[in-house]
């Protein structure tokens, strides 16, 4: 049987761990492993898990190294055949894990690998991070199957389908170990925000594919390091996003996507101060500044890639058929994938 490792990062999130690692811990496989990485918190972390947990296997960096490195330099410290990237503000179910272990297992070229996931707080309700598996447009922007931008779908059974998506949610991600490695994981400057989209799509471009498992489900809170509402989170996605399109996309594609991009993000930061937030105006302009800076880091990074086409980008105008054309489902959208 492969052996996977179910690693948790956390950073300051002791309340997190006594709330949701009863039920990883009460649904762990015989094979499998459950590994606490603690990104250098400040918090009595460690302390409450060496009291109540004290033989599971905990990592401890020397510092906070955000979501994307700190899974790097954790990940490189455990030998397994699967990876489970799971927030430390997930609910797991009986039986989670091998149902999408067993899918990877039947096909060499899924790399990537979630759940359905579910709203904590709300059972019936997909959550945001990830929904029935994650998808972005042709100008770059990620909405789910169950979640376009911030409308959310109940869950009726309507995408209990396994199938193709574009990326896996970070928040309860599996990547199959040797793909990881080749790789070499996620993009540790990206810190935080973005970073499994842009996994999954170097490793599209690898030839892998990412894979959505209805069989498995999760629940989960969201959004429990930073709020929605926070400058820092907006510098990130704006300008994470604008790197992982110059990393992947087509060269027939990149210039004038970006272009674009730069001018919606601009009418974006406008909707910030009309809305009376002025600070998430600047943090997109300062995303734009620091994403201009980058580039010579990026293109080096994107020799790396070899950008092409791939699969699971929706062709059509998510920002026109969302806000104009009011279609709210992903049902709605004509997709071909």
């Amino acid at each position: 049987m492969p052996k996977t490792a179910i690693v948790i990062l956390n950073w300051n999130g002791r309340h997190m761990l006594e709330r949701f690692l009863p039920s990883v811990t009460s649904h762990c496989p015989d094979d499998a492993e459950v590994v606490i990485a603690d990104n250098g918190s400040t918090d009595d972390s460690l302390e409450f898990l060496n009291t109540h947990y004290p033989t599971l296997r905990t990592i401890s960096l020397d510092r906070n190294y955000g979501f994307a490195e700190g899974y790097n330099r954790a990940i490189a410290q455990i030998d397994a055949d699967y990876y489970v990237l799971l927030n430390d503000d997930v609910e797991v179910t009986p039986n989670w894990v091998g149902p999408v272990v067993a899918m990877m297992e039947q096909d060499a070229t899924i790399a990537m690998a979630q759940p359905k996931m579910l709203m904590y707080d709300q059972r019936d309700t997909f959550e945001y991070a990830g929904g029935a598996g994650g998808y972005i447009d042709k100008y770059g922007y990620p909405f789910c199957r169950g979640r376009m931008f911030n409308t959310l779908e109940q869950d009726h059974g309507q995408y209990d389908d396994p199938c193709e998506i574009f990326w896996a949610s970070g928040a309860a991600m599996f990547v199959r170990a040797s793909v990881w490695r080749q790789l070499g994981g996620l993009d540790g400057d990206f810190f935080a925000h973005m970073e499994e989209i842009d996994f999954c799509w170097r490793a599209k471009n690898a030839g892998y594919r990412a894979v959505y498992c209805p069989q498995s489900v999760i629940y989960h809170v969201g959004g429990g390091t930073l709020p929605k509402s926070s400058p820092h989170k907006t510098f990130l996605n704006f300008r994470n996003n604008m790197a992982l399109l110059y990393k992947n996309l087509p060269q027939r594609r990149l210039h004038w996507v970006l272009a674009l991009r730069m001018i919606l993000d601009g009418v974006a930061s406008l909707k910030f101060l009309a809305e009376g937030h002025p600070k998430e105006l600047a943090a997109v302009y300062k995303a734009h500044q620091a994403f201009r800076q980058w580039k010579p880091q990026l293109k080096a990074k994107r020799q790396q890639n070899n950008p092409h086409e791939v699969s699971c980008i929706y062709q059509g105008r998510l920002l026109i058929d969302y806000y104009l054309l009011g279609k709210k489902k992903f049902s709605q959208l004509k997709f071909k994938k």
